[in-house]
């Protein structure tokens, strides 16, 4: 049998003539997790400071690794070969990296790790989720698991504060929720961060975004509209966002504002600030919002905010009103209409007593554009609208989708498709951004035709497209 089964407490095979006591494969277990333990503290407390050494590579510090806890365990007795070499490994693990799970997070496969408890491993893998055979010793191991991952960035967790969000020092985001708020043990999930930095061509390749999109959001960002992308928990929200400023130019001062620092852009001028929770006082949180409001004395070209949750929003919209135009975020909704509604409830969260009308008028000149996407069951994320916001009727804030994924009833198969309207925003032309050919072959808009739509004109791509629906669109 093998040490991993021993240690989840599985029973040694017995021959017919070999009697074993009752509680003898638990006792072999408790050996080998008290071996782990004292091989694994006397490496800490030999190598120390060498641990942190800046001026070794990961390669280096690991061999030196391997080479002590394989001299360690010479000196034990009673271990199989293949015993002796899984030990070692996962000592050094649990030394440099995260235990059980390194593999896992060195994956490139593997897109989120869930731990529910030391012998409950799942991963997402093209998302869908899986189970794995991956296990812990006990919750105490996990537990020290967690506490290194949230001590390489100055965070804690523990009984007074037992619920945690981090970032690995490669991006990837991880949250810790301990008892007595889990009842079911000492809870870990870790969203990976990508290695490959996405652009908007490769996600028309894997079909997130049809080609006719992608040349429209790119025009957008070139016309510097104020983005937000609306999606779902895990829908790839910051993905498209890191593709989407890959199109900024170069030559802009950014300022990126996140809770935990998932972006990379390229360009030479870009400013990263990251927000930071109370310390053991319960003292020194810097919010969303405070680096907001500091972000528009730094003098930025585009503030990009990695998500907007609270009353920060209404910090969003006063500097997309001010003169800070191009400006990205994202949040949690399921539909554009649905992001409107909730950003206008984060800006209440503010505290201050703005009339709604007031809201929805200054989130209606600030926003220019509301991105959506979505997961689907197959695990694909894909863009299902492209709307623009547009001016305030009554009390209504205007929604117009230029592009929306649709099914056709025949084949099943659903496709991002331009519905035919022009967008209205003055941004195209006061920046001088032409609009992509096949959007400027229709004259619809205010300022096309007349201002008369011409319904009979229009040929958008035909993918079910039902009858009126133009029509229906433009009288709104």
């Amino acid at each position: 049998m093998e040490l991993r089964e021993r240690l989840a407490g599985g029973h040694q095979p017995t021959t017919s003539t070999e009697t074993i006591q009752p509680s003898s494969h638990s006792t072999q277990s408790d050996s080998f997790v008290e071996l782990k333990d004292r091989i694994h503290m006397a490496v800490i407390s030999e190598l120390g400071p060498r641990l942190y050494n800046e001026a070794l590579s990961q390669t280096a510090l690991r061999d030196v690794v391997l080479a002590d806890v394989r001299q360690r365990l010479a000196q034990e007795r009673g271990l199989a070969t293949a015993d002796r070499e899984r030990l070692t490994q996962e000592i050094a693990n649990d030394t440099l990296g995260h235990g059980p799970i390194e593999p896992l997070l060195q994956d490139d496969t593997v897109n989120e790790v869930m731990v529910n408890g030391p012998s409950d491993v799942w991963v997402e893998r093209g998302g869908r989720l899986e189970r794995t055979g991956v296990r812990f010793t006990d919750e105490h191991h996990l537990r020290r698991i967690i506490n290194k991952i949230v001590a390489q960035v100055g965070r804690r967790v523990d009984e007074s504060s037992p619920m945690v969000d981090a970032r690995l020092p490669d991006g990837s985001r991880v949250n810790a929720v301990l008892p007595p708020l889990s009842l079911t043990g000492p809870l870990l999930t870790i969203r990976k961060f990508s290695k490959k930095r996405w652009d908007l061509g490769d996600l028309v390749g894997i079909g997130s975004l049809t080609a006719a999109a992608r040349e429209f959001l790119e025009c957008a960002i070139h016309a510097e509209l104020n983005i937000l992308i609306s999606g779902g928990t895990g829908s790839g929200k910051t993905t498209l966002l890191n593709a989407l400023s890959t199109t900024i130019p170069g030559d802009q001062r950014i300022v990126t504002i996140e809770d935990a620092a998932e972006l990379r852009l390229n360009q030479d001028h870009v400013l990263r600030l990251e927000s930071r929770p109370k310390n053991v006082e319960g003292q020194g949180e810097i919010a969303i919002r405070e680096l907001v409001r500091n972000a528009l004395r730094m003098r930025p070209d585009r503030i990009v905010v990695g998500e907007v949750r609270g009353a920060e929003a209404l910090d969003m919209l006063q500097a997309m009103n001010t003169g800070h135009d191009g400006s990205l975020s994202t949040c949690h909704a399921n539909t554009p209409r649905d992001a409107v509604a909730r950003v206008e409830s984060m800006v209440l969260m503010a505290g201050i007593d703005f009339p709604v009308m007031a809201i929805r008028q200054q989130l209606s000149r600030a926003l220019d554009l509301i991105v959506q996407i979505e997961r689907f069951n197959d695990g694909a994320r894909r863009i299902t609208n492209i709307t623009e916001v547009q001016r305030m009727e009554g009390d209504t804030v205007t929604l117009q989708d230029i592009f929306e994924y649709r099914i056709d009833k025949e084949t099943g198969a659903g496709q991002l498709v331009y519905t035919g309207l022009r967008p209205t925003c003055s941004k195209f032309g006061r920046n001088g951004t032409v609009l992509p050919a096949y959007m400027e072959a229709h004259n619809f808009g205010a300022d096309r035709g007349n201002g008369q739509p011409t319904p009979e004109r229009v040929t958008p791509v035909n993918f079910g497209i039902r009858p009126g629906r133009v029509e229906r669109r433009i009288g709104r």
